[in-house]
């Protein structure tokens, strides 16, 4: 079983020889042209579904790395659970820095 790639990760280009003429887009707008008009609240629920997605992702991992150990690579568990650590931590960081601007914005009067 094989984890999917990043889908969003763009590549900064710093040699004149990788430079493409397409213009650079994340596949999610590719998919849905209507998240066009998406309101903040919408961008932040969609993180925080995927945040969600990949931590059950790790643990149905784990759990069949421990029911069928032949299926399952054990590195790929390793990836999967840094990359949802990761995700956790941004999404926490992104959590506090909103909570501490707003206090910031209530209490500036």
């Amino acid at each position: 079983m094989k984890i999917p790639e990043f889908g969003t990760l763009q590549m900064v280009r710093t040699n004149a020889q990788h430079y493409g003429t397409e213009n650079l887009v994340s596949p999610q707008q590719n998919a849905n042209p209507s998240n066009v008009n998406s309101t903040f609240k919408d961008y932040l629920l969609q993180g925080l579904n995927t945040v969600n997605t990949q931590q059950n992702d790790v643990s149905k991992l784990q759990e069949q790395l421990i029911t069928d150990p032949d299926s399952v690579d054990v590195h790929d568990v390793t990836i999967a659970m840094q990359k949802a650590r990761m995700s956790l931590n941004l999404a926490q960081t992104v959590i506090d820095r909103l909570v501490t601007d707003w206090n910031e914005i209530t209490t500036t009067r």
